[in-house]
C-alpha cells in the first residue's frame, strides 16, 4: 500500500517515520509549504519531497494519504483527498465545526473511501487497559470520573495555536482526547457544563460531564502549564477505581474493594505499559483496516461526538450555561 503525508511538522514526521518502517506500506511522498520542512522528512524517510499538495496529488502514487495540517485545514484537504480516490487518515480534531465534520464524512463516503481520524488515547495502554477493566465489569457500575492533560502553551512556538479559529484552543485541541476517551469509556452524554480561561500563552479549562447513566466526569486541560507535559484519569465505580498517571513509570493502578477474606483495604494491581509507539499502534491499525474494510476502533461518527462534546464545552463557557446533547439532530 503507498501513502503519502501531508504537513511535515512534529506530528507529520511522526506519521512519516512509521510509515517508512512499516511493512508492506511504501512512503512515496511528503508534503510542506515550508520546503526545509518537506525535505528533511524526505532524508529522514527516502522518501521524494514536494511543496504542495497539487504537485504530490499529479507526480505521487499513493492510495492513503495522512493529513497533520493545522485543524483549521482538515476539511479542505480532506475533501480534495476524497475527490481524487484517496483515504484519509487525519489528524484530530476532524474538524473545528460540526457541518465541516459532516461534509468531510459524507464527501469520503459518496468517493468510496475511508476516513479515519487520530484520536490516538484509544491506542495508549493505560487507558485501553481502562476501558477493559471498565468492560470487564472490575468498577462496578461507574459514577465518578476524572481527567486531566495539562502542559506548556503549543502557540509558544507555532502561532496557529494562539487563534481559535484555526486551533479551537485548548477544549477542541488537547481536552478532545479526554472527551473522546470518557465517551467511549462511560457512554453518551446529556449536559456539558465549562469554565475557561484564556490570556498570553495561557488556555485553561475545566469541563463537566454528565452521562446518560447518571455517571459524571470532571476533565482538565491546561496550555501554560510551567512542568512537564502530564495525563491523568481515573474512573470510580460501585465495586473498584481504576487510575492513570502518566507521571509514574507503572502507572495503570486498579484498587479493588476488599472482599470478607482480605486483611488490605485496598489490592493494587500495576499494569506496565506497552513498548510500541501508539502512534504505531493507531496507524498500523488503520492501514489494516483499509486493507480488510472492517470497522476501526475510532470511527470517523466517533471524532465527530468528540467535536460536538468540545463544541458543547465551548459554547458553554461562553455563555455560562449548561448545554445538552446533541447539538444537532440527527
Amino acid at each position: 500500500m503507498k501513502v503519502a503525508v501531508l504537513g511535515c511538522g512534529g506530528l507529520g514526521r511522526i506519521h512519516a517515520s512509521i510509515y517508512a518502517n512499516m511493512r508492506d506500506v511504501e512512503l512515496t511522498g511528503v508534503c510542506d509549504i515550508v520546503q526545509d520542512l518537506a525535505d528533511d522528512a524526505a532524508r529522514m524517510t527516502g522518501s521524494v519531497a514536494y511543496g504542495s499538495f497539487e504537485d504530490m496529488l499529479e507526480q505521487a502514487e499513493f492510495d492513503v494519504i495522512s493529513i497533520a495540517l493545522p485543524s483549521n485545514l482538515h476539511k479542505e484537504y480532506t475533501i480534495r483527498a476524497a475527490k481524487a480516490g484517496k483515504h484519509v487518515i487525519s489528524e484530530k480534531p476532524i474538524a473545528l465545526r460540526l457541518e465541516d465534520a459532516e461534509d468531510m464524512i459524507q464527501c469520503c463516503e459518496e468517493n468510496g473511501v475511508r476516513l479515519f481520524v487520530g484520536h490516538v488515547v484509544r491506542f495508549f495502554p493505560d487507558y485501553v487497559n481502562m476501558k477493559q477493566a471498565m468492560d470487564e465489569g472490575k468498577l462496578g457500575r461507574a459514577g465518578v470520573a476524572h481527567a486531566s492533560r495539562i502542559g506548556g502553551h503549543p502557540g509558544a512556538t507555532k502561532a496557529w495555536y494562539n487563534e481559535l479559529d484555526q486551533s479551537g484552543g485548548v477544549i477542541v485541541d488537547l481536552m478532545i482526547h479526554d472527551l473522546d476517551f470518557l465517551r467511549w469509556s462511560l457512554g453518551e452524554v446529556t449536559t456539558v457544563y465549562a469554565l475557561n480561561r484564556r490570556g498570553d500563552l495561557m488556555d485553561y479549562a475545566l469541563v463537566t460531564l454528565q452521562f446518560e447513566s447518571g455517571a459524571v466526569a470532571n476533565v482538565e486541560g491546561n496550555w501554560g502549564f510551567p512542568g512537564p507535559f502530564q495525563t491523568k484519569a481515573e474512573i470510580a465505580g460501585s465495586e473498584g477505581i481504576v487510575q492513570a498517571n502518566s507521571l509514574k513509570s507503572s502507572s495503570l493502578q486498579i484498587h479493588k474493594a476488599p472482599s470478607a477474606s482480605e486483611a488490605s483495604a485496598f489490592v493494587t494491581v500495576p499494569e506496565s505499559p506497552g513498548f510500541h509507539s501508539p502512534y504505531e499502534l493507531e496507524l498500523v491499525h488503520f492501514i489494516d483496516c483499509i486493507r480488510t474494510g472492517s470497522e476501526p476502533i475510532v470511527t470517523a461518527r466517533d471524532a465527530y461526538k468528540a467535536l460536538e462534546l468540545a463544541l458543547a464545552a465551548r459554547e458553554s463557557a461562553e455563555t455560562g450555561q449548561v448545554v445538552r446533547l446533541p447539538l444537532v439532530q440527527r
